[in-house]
């Protein structure tokens, strides 16, 4: 009889470094990242183990290429991999907000937040983002009898934004909506700028990119906060986001400042029309390219709707519609890649992540994996069947993060891009103008370099 003294005690190998990246001097590979951020982190993924170090600049990655280990950084140990320092250049626009803050605050506003977001109060939306549609529709007719062709991204754009707009203040703004939303499109032009380029200059210096940015701004905080301010003296209206964020309350029975409703408010009005806009430009694109997807995406439409516009009654039948935004993101995630601060040493799959090193997760490397996903390049709606989901490891797929911190406005997201893209199927096909060239810009999201343009054809 072996007693437990005697047994072998298990060997509990160490964690390894990963693997590393050589590059340049001081620069590391910034030069080859900039040159192609897509190929370069589904190099990165590919090519070497499940983790992989590299330097860009004067920072240094461990790029996460396995479903467990992004786990890891988005739930089990959430709390280790904080936006920190890497989120700095949001808090400069956006300041304090759930989006962009960590620890006591964030758990704070979430708790205010969540029931705001609830599934039951988000669906009396949907008869919002319907019309909104259909309003817009009517003004592609001359377009559509000429066969004049147009900027799919510029217009849905133009749709999430108005959705937004009347979804978070109803029709406070709406005569400002367009100068509200360029001085937005400023201030991402600038936040991705500083993404862009390392070494930029601080907002203080006089050049004319900064007083852009910074007039940009200033529309935007006076528009806001003369919002919060008449609301807080008319408080009316309580159906729309505003007005439920205005009416939460702590456990201590305590609500929002106006400048945390103001932070509040900005990240929503950004982040509510930047992805949506951006997933349903490329699901018309991938569309385009795929006649037999888009000829079931209209049987769906046809069986369920009969001729009606589609109402959020209608969402759980619209299984395939949800299908092709699915597989549009799982190809062009809107948030392609996401960093972490890491702050103690951990292990990730074997391997030692150092303190105060940075993580960061591609959605967009993972999504065309081929440990994970058959013919990864492949528009393919129907691998998000249950039964050819069956296996697939959690966080091989996530599009819009996950875990504690996962983006609390999903739920409104899909539900608008679902509605958007059977109210306008169901009555236009776009088609792809010839000879353009179609081309990702990987920035704060994934959109298209130049737009893409198509023509609208009657059904």
């Amino acid at each position: 009889m072996n007693h437990p003294i005697n047994q072998p005690v298990p060997t509990v190998l160490p964690a390894r470094n990963p693997p590393s990246l050589r590059g340049y001097f001081l620069l590391g590979s910034m030069l080859e990242f900039q040159q192609d951020r897509l190929g370069f982190v589904t190099r990165m993924a590919r090519e070497y183990e499940d983790v992989v170090r590299y330097q860009i600049a004067n920072l240094v990655f461990y790029q996460v290429n396995h479903p467990k280990g992004v786990q890891r950084i988005l739930q089990d140990n959430n709390q280790n991999y904080i936006k920190g320092d890497s989120f700095q250049v949001f808090r400069t626009f956006v300041g304090n907000s759930l989006f962009t803050s960590d620890g006591d605050f964030w758990l704070r506003q979430r708790r205010l937040m969540q029931p705001v977001f609830h599934r039951q109060r988000l669906a009396g939306f949907a008869d919002l983002m319907r019309r909104a549609s259909l309003e817009m529709l009517e003004g592609w007719r001359p377009w559509a009898q000429s066969g004049q062709s147009f900027d799919v991204a510029e217009q849905m754009t133009r749709l999430t934004m108005q959705i937004v707009t009347q979804a978070l203040f109803s029709s406070h703004v709406l005569g400002e909506s367009h100068a509200i939303g360029q001085a937005i499109a400023t201030v991402l032009a600038d936040v991705a700028y500083r993404f862009d380029i390392p070494f930029y200059p601080p907002l203080w210096a006089p050049t004319p990119r900064n007083r852009r940015t910074l007039a940009a701004q200033r529309l935007v905080d006076q528009t806001m906060y003369a919002i919060i301010k008449e609301r807080r003296q008319n408080p009316e209206n309580t159906e729309d986001l505003l007005g439920m964020l205005m009416s939460a309350r702590d456990d201590r029975g305590e609500g929002m400042s106006d400048k945390q409703l103001h932070d509040e408010a900005i990240t929503m009005f950004i982040a509510g029309h930047e992805t949506t806009a951006n997933a349903l430009t490329w699901a018309w694109y991938l569309l385009a390219l795929h006649p037999h997807v888009e000829g079931r995406l209209h049987e769906e439409l046809e069986q369920v709707l009969q001729s009606r516009p589609p109402t959020g009654a209608d969402l759980p039948q619209l299984g395939y519609t949800r299908m092709i935004l699915d597989e549009t993101m799982r190809l062009y995630p809107p948030a392609w890649i996401t960093n972490r601060s890491v702050v103690e040493e951990d292990e990730i799959c074997g391997y030692r992540i150092p303190k105060n090193s940075m993580v960061a997760i591609c959605p967009y490397a993972m999504h065309r994996d081929l440990r994970y996903w058959e013919k990864p390049e492949v528009f393919d709606p129907l691998r998000f069947l249950p039964e050819r989901s069956e296996g697939r490891p959690n966080y091989a797929y996530f599009p819009i993060g996950g875990g504690p911190h996962q983006c609390i406005g999903k739920g409104f997201a899909l539900m608008e891009a679902t509605l958007v893209l059977a109210t306008i199927a169901q009555r236009y096909r776009l088609v792809l103008q010839p000879g353009q060239r179609v081309e990702s810009l990987p920035q704060v999201t994934l959109r298209p370099r130049d737009g893409i343009h198509m023509v609208a054809q009657a059904r």
